[in-house]
Formats: C-alpha cells, sequence, structure tokens
C-alpha cells in the first residue's frame, strides 16, 4: 500500500469508529427526559447575565417575562457594564410587559480572577438568594428565547429524573448564507467532542453542558462551589457542568425544540470571532494539543474529499474508493444534525469545507492568544488561567 491508501484508510477507520464508538454523537434524538408534573412545584430564579444586549434584549426577555410557570419565579438581569442601555431597556420591557418579577441590577467590574460573564452571574446568584431563596437557578444568556413553558418543562424533567443539572443547547439561528454553513456544524463539533449520551451517563467522565440554557439545583450548585470554583473559566458551560458532575451530580444535556438564539450572525467575521474567542482554551492553550487537533481535523475531515479527488484523477481506484468512502460516512454522520436545523441534504458535502474554516479558527485563536487577544469578548480579554 501507499502513502495515500494508508491515510485513506486510516481516515475511513477513523469514521468507522466515530459511527458506532463515539456515544452516537451524530444522533438527534437526546431531548428532555420524560417528565410529570411533580406534587410541588418549587421555587425558581432566573439569573440572566447581560453585557451590551439592548439590540437582542427586545426578542428574549419578554419570553422569560411570560414564563407560565405553576410556582414561584423571579427573573435577574445583571447588567455587567453595559453602555447601550441594557438594564435601562429591561426595565422598559419589563413595565411594558408586566409578568414575572423582574430585579436589574449592576456589579461593576469583576474582580481578578474572575470573567466578566460568572462575575454578573455570582451577584445575581447572591440576590436572588438573599430575596427568594430559590430551590432551582435558571442560568440563561441574554440572546436565548423560551417558549412560555420552557420553565415548566425544564423543572419537571430535574424533579421526574432527580437531576441536579438539566441543559439545553438552543437552537441557534441560521438566517443567512455563513449562519447555514458554520451553526450546524458547531453544534455537530460539540457534539462529537462531547456526546450526550455519554454525558448523561451517570457512571461515565463526559461532563458538558449548553451555556444558553441551564437549569441548576441550588443545593448542587453550592455543594460544587459554583460559581466561586470556576470563576475563571472562559468556557464556563463546560467547566459547570465538570463541577457538578464531580461533586457527585446528576447532569443532563441535549438539544432544544423550544429554546432559540436570537443573535444574528450576519457576517462571516462574527461567526469567526465567536469560534476563535475560546477555540484555543477548549484545547488548554497547550501547544502540543493544537498540533494534534490540526493533523486530526487533516485526516479526518480534510483528507476524505482530497483521496477521493485525487484517487479518480491520477487512476488509483483503491485511493479514490477509501476517500469516497470516509467522505460519504462522514456526511451520513452530519445529514441528522443538517435535518434538525432544517438545512438541505447536498450541505453535508460541504463539511471538510466548513472543518477547514474551523481548523484555520482553531489556529487564529491560538495566534491571537500569544498576541495577548485571546478569548476577547465585548471589549474584555482573558488569559489563561
Amino acid at each position: 500500500m501507499g502513502a495515500m491508501e494508508w491515510i485513506g484508510a486510516g481516515s475511513l477507520l477513523t469514521w468507522v469508529w466515530l459511527l458506532a464508538g463515539q456515544g452516537l454523537f451524530w444522533r438527534t434524538d437526546v431531548r428532555l427526559p420524560d417528565r410529570r408534573d411533580p406534587e410541588r412545584w418549587p421555587s425558581v430564579a432566573v439569573v440572566v447575565p447581560a453585557r451590551d444586549e439592548a439590540e437582542v434584549l427586545p426578542a428574549s426577555l419578554p419570553s422569560l417575562l411570560g414564563q407560565k410557570y405553576p410556582g414561584r419565579a423571579e427573573v435577574f438581569l445583571v447588567d455587567d457594564g453595559s453602555t447601550d442601555g441594557t438594564g435601562a431597556l429591561a426595565r422598559t420591557l419589563a413595565a411594558a410587559r408586566g409578568g414575572l418579577p423582574l430585579t436589574v441590577s449592576a456589579p461593576g467590574e469583576p474582580e481578578p480572577g474572575w470573567t466578566g460573564k460568572l462575575w454578573a452571574v455570582r451577584h445575581g446568584i447572591a440576590l436572588a438568594r438573599e430575596r427568594t431563596a430559590p430551590e432551582y437557578l435558571l442560568l440563561t444568556d441574554a440572546d436565548i428565547a423560551h417558549e412560555p413553558d420552557g420553565l415548566r418543562e425544564l423543572v419537571a424533567a430535574a424533579r421526574s429524573a432527580e437531576l441536579d443539572l438539566v441543559s439545553q443547547m438552543a437552537r441557534l439561528r441560521v438566517a443567512t448564507r455563513w449562519e447555514r454553513l458554520i451553526v450546524p456544524a458547531f453544534v455537530y463539533f460539540f457534539a462529537q467532542l462531547y456526546p450526550f449520551r455519554r454525558v448523561n451517563r451517570p457512571g461515565s467522565r463526559t461532563a458538558a453542558a449548553a451555556g444558553g440554557c441551564v437549569l441548576l439545583r441550588t443545593e448542587a450548585a453550592e455543594r460544587a462551589g459554583i460559581p466561586e470554583a470556576i470563576r475563571h473559566a472562559v468556557i464556563d458551560d463546560v467547566t459547570l457542568a465538570r463541577a457538578v458532575k464531580r461533586s457527585g451530580g446528576r447532569i443532563w444535556l441535549g438539544l432544544a425544540d423550544r429554546v432559540d438564539s436570537v443573535r444574528p450572525y450576519p457576517r462571516l467575521a462574527e461567526l469567526w470571532r465567536m469560534v476563535s474567542r475560546s477555540a484555543y482554551a477548549q484545547l488548554r492553550h497547550q501547544p502540543l494539543l493544537l498540533l494534534g487537533t490540526v493533523l486530526g481535523l487533516g485526516l479526518v475531515y480534510l483528507a476524505p474529499p482530497a483521496l477521493a479527488v485525487a484517487g479518480a484523477a491520477g487512476g488509483e481506484a483503491a485511493v479514490a474508493a477509501l476517500g469516497t468512502a470516509a467522505w460519504a460516512v462522514m456526511c451520513g454522520t452530519y445529514l441528522p444534525m443538517l435535518r434538525y436545523y432544517r438545512q438541505p441534504p447536498w450541505a453535508a458535502p460541504l463539511l471538510p469545507f466548513t472543518a477547514l474554516l474551523y481548523l484555520v479558527m482553531t489556529v487564529d485563536s491560538a495566534v491571537q492568544h500569544y498576541r495577548g487577544r485571546g478569548a476577547a469578548w465585548k471589549g474584555r480579554t482573558y488569559g489563561a488561567p
């Protein structure tokens, strides 16, 4: 066998293993577990960290204020140093729409060692404990819209399955050409890294959450030291889930049917920043992990179409067959995610191109880190903890 045949065989074997041995990551049927209404509905505090979110708040905050929850619930929006009138707009929306009680507060700049979001979450949780002593915390981002029964369904699932953390990955927006190309792949890659079925298995070491929608039992948060124990985390949702699971908590993660992100990413530049700001942090700022990631993405995603084309053009049937077979398995695993995002199946063969974009974004994330501009978000930059 020549070098290209070995590469093709390696790529195909990798895809066969991913198909069968990586927790069925490619399936999109992990939704809220079976649930029933509890005899008593526990109290809930909804904590919303918000920094310069005036653009999206009119589409998201009313959905929280309008929750049809049978128990006691209150919303705490923490204005994290906004300069666009986020706090004032939140008060205006609450006065006009009514619904759940809203408290808007501003904690000031974060102390050293804290990321801005977690500093805001800390402040919101502290306020909630002073006011209501809630049994559960719903941690949700300012760009996430919830259906009116969303909180009720989350609490019912947590109670029924005796879960300490229930997280739903919000359906991201796919309106523009770049969103359609990059967003479904973002969720696909996330599920490949953190297969939902493994996350949800009590004995598994895999832990993850989706920060846009996390229902957390207050007792479990206290046991895990949340948020103080994760105050430095850039990828706060995964770090939070790990802390809860390490402390003995039961966690669950799945795709959402009725939780949506309303944040637009109309241009490639916005999507690029979304990925690159935390990609190198995901690799723990380790150059060797970066090298392994680049080589792995090349073998798994870029080699199959390259070998299929090169083998066909050069008359090497074995190379073309191996590349085509690996590419076909890749496309087959991507189709369920495309269906979930209501995208056409012909987009599946474009996944290698999207993977190439992610590869370059990851390298750019490392470059920005070493230039002192890593993990930059809304005027703040966070280095390695």
